[in-house]
């Protein structure tokens, strides 16, 4: 993890000394004195590496700036991982949360540096096909594992809106998406009218991470687990299924999106998307998904929503990433691949 530091960025600078003192009073065991790295990446919340007394902890903080009002949550990020490190889920230990933006500029919160592999391509290069399988089968322990926990035994309560979590996010993602129009997508308007129409029945409420997905874990250094789990800025009560299906979006994509229809995963020792999912229900005690294409093209149309905000930004200037134009070009591939899996049964 430690090579994937640099010095910090001009813009996100702040007086070390300031933080030294904060953490001094408030981290336990911290003795001094404070080295300062910015991870490399494109993090929405800037992330530090700091190093003080022969220990090394990870710095989040909003950042600086006029900020939309809920964006960039690192409160929730700390009060969501710290629950779940009570009951020793796979999150790096946390320390302190400061809402004093007057300490560095903005709120941040102090937790453990795990070290180990951060691994953004599923088929996983670089491993064998034995280590392979196991990565996948502890991902999925993980995530079914998260969907099981007590989360009003955990005081997470108001952590989110309980039920009704797919007609709301729809209603969210179609107003995003109108708010950054850029062009007249067919297959997304036909998503608008028939997703609200098509939702499963029942509803269930669990944790969901928001954004859950190989990328998004530290695999141990040496073993083939999940080490911890990170980036919990979009966490919230909700259905557990649509985090599964964002979770299973690569066995659809092919390699230009990092993804693995065009593998060969028995060959890589990767479980197809069927047994993926059947481990999950396994684990869950889940019967089946009989609304597993919905739950698919929900996770397909919610991403091409975002894809389009990144083009409408690409486009006006102000996006951050500079591949932000070919990301944003993918709103349209991807609302008509989710029209193509539901298009056989609307009516």
């Amino acid at each position: 993890m430690i090579s994937t530091t640099a010095e910090v960025r001009e813009q996100h600078r702040f007086d070390p000394a300031a933080l030294e003192r904060y953490m001094r009073e408030h981290v336990a065991g911290f003795a001094g004195p404070l080295g300062v790295k910015q991870f490399r990446g494109g993090q929405s919340n800037p992330t530090y590496y700091l190093t003080a007394g022969g220990r090394e902890y990870v710095l989040r903080r909003k950042p600086p700036g006029k900020l939309l009002p809920s964006a960039h949550a690192v409160d929730r990020e700390y009060r969501v991982i710290t629950a779940l490190g009570g009951i020793g889920f796979p999150v790096p230990r946390t320390y302190a949360l400061c809402e004093d933006a007057g300490v560095i500029g903005t709120v941040f919160y102090i937790m453990d540096c795990v070290h180990g592999r951060v691994i953004t391509d599923p088929a996983i290069p670089g491993l064998t096909p034995r280590e392979r399988a196991a990565v996948y089968d502890s991902l999925g322990e993980v995530q079914a594992r998260l969907h099981t926990v007590d989360w009003q035994a955990l005081g997470l309560g108001d952590f989110g809106k309980p039920g009704n979590y797919f007609a709301r996010q729809i209603h969210r993602w179609t107003q995003q998406y109108r708010a950054s129009e850029t062009e007249k997508i067919e297959a997304m308007e036909r998503l608008i009218a028939w997703l609200p129409e098509h939702l499963p029945p029942g509803d269930e409420t669990t944790l969901v991470h928001g954004d859950f997905r190989l990328g998004n874990t530290i695999i141990h250094p040496t073993e083939p687990r999940v080490a911890a789990v990170l980036d919990w800025e979009l966490s919230t009560l909700g259905h557990p299924l649509a985090d599964l299906a964002y979770n299973c979006l690569p066995y659809r994509f092919t390699r230009e999106w990092e993804g693995l229809a065009d593998k060969n995963l028995a060959e890589l020792g990767i479980p197809t998307e069927e047994d993926y999912v059947a481990a999950y229900c396994r684990r869950t005690r889940r019967a089946g998904i009989p609304d597993w294409d919905f739950c698919l093209a929900f996770a397909m149309f919610r991403l091409a929503a975002i894809a389009q905000g990144i083009m409408g930004r690409a486009l006006a200037g102000t996006a951050n990433d500079p591949n932000a134009r070919e990301r944003g070009a993918r709103a349209r591939p991807l609302a008509e691949s989710a029209w193509a899996l539901v298009a056989g049964c609307a009516g």
